[in-house]
């Protein structure tokens, strides 16, 4: 499976591209037997929660084929090369297990970020920026509605920031998230085995969950295999990386 040119062009305006029922049940439910099965056995401590939710639920689960095989059994590997280029990405072994669970009162609205800043909690160095080329979500159960722990886009954002870099530089991202005026945001719905793919300076979040349901979901940091080299070039010109969206980046009016 390859995307097709109305994939790219909607990965190009709003920085993302939806693949329905794209991931195989039967990795779907490998995924979710051994994380449950993990949940079951070993328990999450409460001094834990804070760091699972900005790192991994079940870290000792996060290079297992039970997560890996979400990416590498199913055709999404082949659609990021569609995008990215072929042999262009560089190894994935890992994936963020990233569980939302249901809260009481009412949900919070969820706020915008770029992955890779700095936090207490999410392990990236004070004073780095670790950023990277795309980010794959895979969805493991049912989120029909909002507010069900969803994953949360501000469409186009991907291109404000861009431009907003551009003019302040990729190091002011180090101060803080920049203020820009950006679209409303949109709470992704999905179904188990749905997954999306998103450019990495695309801002996201995550809604609150006054659902019924714990929401499972599997994060891949996918980098071009040249991304060190230029790394802070790719935040002020973002399809540097993307061999396949060429086309779609040539033919975009000029702004």
């Amino acid at each position: 499976m390859r995307l097709t040119t109305a994939h790219k062009q909607a990965l190009y305006d709003d920085g993302l591209v939806r693949l329905p029922g794209i991931v195989p049940s039967e990795l779907v439910n490998a995924a979710l037997r051994a994380i449950n099965g993990s949940l079951g056995s070993e328990g999450i401590h409460p001094d834990e929660l804070v760091t699972f939710r900005s790192r991994s639920y079940t870290p000792e689960l996060q290079t297992s084929p039970a997560i890996t095989d979400l990416l590498h059994r199913s055709p999404l590997w082949e659609v990021a090369e569609s995008a990215i280029g072929e042999g262009a990405i560089a190894p994935v072994n890992a994936g963020q297990i990233a569980l939302r669970f249901p809260a009481a009162g009412t949900p919070h609205d969820p706020h915008a970020h770029i992955d890779g800043m700095y936090s207490p909690h999410n392990g990236v160095p004070k004073g780095t920026i670790a950023n990277f080329t795309a980010l794959v979500g895979v969805f493991l159960s049912d989120v029909p509605t909002s507010y069900a722990g969803n994953f949360t886009v501000w469409p186009g954002s991907h291109r404000q920031y861009e431009s907003y870099f551009r003019e302040h530089g990729p190091d002011s991202l180090l101060n803080g998230m920049p203020e820009v005026e950006v679209a409303e945001p949109e709470q992704v719905t999905a179904r188990a085995g749905d997954a999306v793919l998103a450019h990495y300076q695309l801002g996201h979040g995550i809604a609150g969950n006054a659902s019924p349901h714990i929401r499972y979901a599997i994060f891949f940091r996918l980098s071009h295999v040249d991304h060190q080299s230029v790394r802070w070039e790719c935040m002020t010109d973002i399809w540097r990386e993307w061999a396949g969206m060429r086309e779609v980046v040539a033919n975009a009016p000029a702004t």
